[in-house]
Formats: C-alpha cells, structure tokens, sequence
C-alpha cells in the first residue's frame, strides 16, 4: 500500500516530488517506508540520530496518524527521517498525549536532495479497532514553512484566517488494515492500550 502527498494542508498542489509513504505488513508489525525530497530547512535538532527527539513537528518531518474513530485514540508516528531522530506519541483523543518516547527500529538514508526512511512500528502500538488515517510533511523555516498532508482540509470547509492544524481528526480516511494483512488476521491485543482503560 502506497500513499503520496499530493497537496498543501489546505489542498493545493505541492511545488516538489510528492512525499511517499508505503506500508507493509510484518510479523511484528507495519513496516513504514518513507521517500522524500531533503530540503536540510530547518536545520537539523541536536541529539543522537536513531534516538526519540521531542517537538519534532518544528523540523522537516513526515507524521503518520493510525485513530481509531470510535474512540479518538491515536497513535501517532512522527518521523524526522532525514536526520535519523523520531517521536512516538500515543493519544487518547485530541492532543492529549499519555505516553511518548516509546523504542522503534528505525533506519535513514540520505543522498544529496532526497531521503529514505525505514520504521518497524510494532502491532502493540495500534489503538484496537484502527481505522482511519491520515499523514503529514512539513519543511521550511518562517512564512516559507509548508504543511502537507495526504488528506487536505476540504475547500468547503475552509475558512479565512485558518490555519494548519494536523489534529482534525474528521478529515481522517477510512483505513483497514485488513487489506494488508488479509481478512483472517486481527490486530493482537495490547497490554498498552489496556492501560489506558484501567
């Protein structure tokens, strides 16, 4: 399964070779993998590549958004591939997160302007009954700063002065995870999210 950003947050077309996104089914989980331009704006955050890095959605990132639509719990992959730093943010409803930092296999390549990135994201981190989602890009630093998504704000539903905001879970698409997996699979339960209803 394969996802390209097409258009800017508000549904424009993008001025650059679409961001992709592609998922694949794992035995411990789904494989994200990531192809995008490098724009190196803004510059890169300190730390250790290949570790978790808060307030990523400041740099250039691709986010992927997994909700589950009946209860607004989300799990939320952010990913700064080029520089090899990531975020995992579990939320239970809108921007409330409840636990981040989590371990992720992670790896990068980059070559001049473009970028690749590869995540095992393990089944436990699914919210049960996933299906809906949604994914981002942003890059750019001031009033060049871009944000796109896979799925943009409607143009009915636009109004003057809107901004971006990546947290309008009604704009989410369907998702199964089932035409990845086939029909039989189900999604294991998580000690995890079990926590969360105690």
């Amino acid at each position: 399964m394969e996802f390209r950003i097409e258009h800017t947050w508000d549904g424009l077309p993008v001025s650059h070779e679409p961001v992709t996104i592609g998922l694949r089914p794992d035995n411990a989980g789904l494989l994200m993998e990531v192809r995008a331009p490098f724009f190196n704006d803004p510059p890169a955050p300190p730390g250790e590549p290949g570790k978790p890095f808060g307030g990523l959605w400041d740099y250039e990132v691709v986010e992927a958004f997994f909700l589950s639509g009946r209860t607004e719990a989300v799990f939320r992959s952010l990913s700064f591939v080029p520089m090899g730093k990531y975020l995992l943010l579990l939320l239970s409803g809108r921007r409330k997160a409840w636990k981040e930092g989590l371990p992720l296999e992670f790896e990068v390549t980059r070559v001049k302007t473009k970028w690749e990135g590869k995540a095992l994201l393990p089944w436990s981190y699914f919210p049960p009954c996933t299906d809906k989602f949604n994914a981002f890009a942003i890059h750019g630093s001031g009033e060049e700063r871009k944000y796109e998504v896979l799925y943009p704000v409607p143009p009915h539903e636009l109004q003057e002065g809107q901004e971006p905001d990546f947290h309008r879970l009604k704009f989410f698409k369907d998702f199964n995870l089932k035409e990845l997996t086939g029909e039989e699979w189900t999604l294991p339960e998580s000690e995890i999210w079990k926590s969360l209803s105690k």
